[in-house]
């Protein structure tokens, strides 16, 4: 149970940081509609879950 509370403790910080750089990402390419700032963000979030998974192996200490 602590490490899936590890996990989305994690996922919280991680995913919102990665949904950030996807938007900043796609306004930095000139996308500034809402469909593709919502594909970037919703992008950076479902691809923090691998890097969640890495980094809280890490902290554990089982990688």
């Amino acid at each position: 149970m602590q490490h899936f509370m590890l996990f989305f403790a994690l996922h919280i910080f991680i995913g919102s940081t990665m949904a950030g750089a996807g938007v900043i990402a796609a306004l930095s390419m000139g996308y500034g509609g809402a469909s593709p700032i919502l594909i970037a963000a919703a992008i950076g979030f479902a691809a923090a879950f691998p890097v969640t998974w890495l980094v809280q192996r890490r902290i554990v200490g089982t990688g």
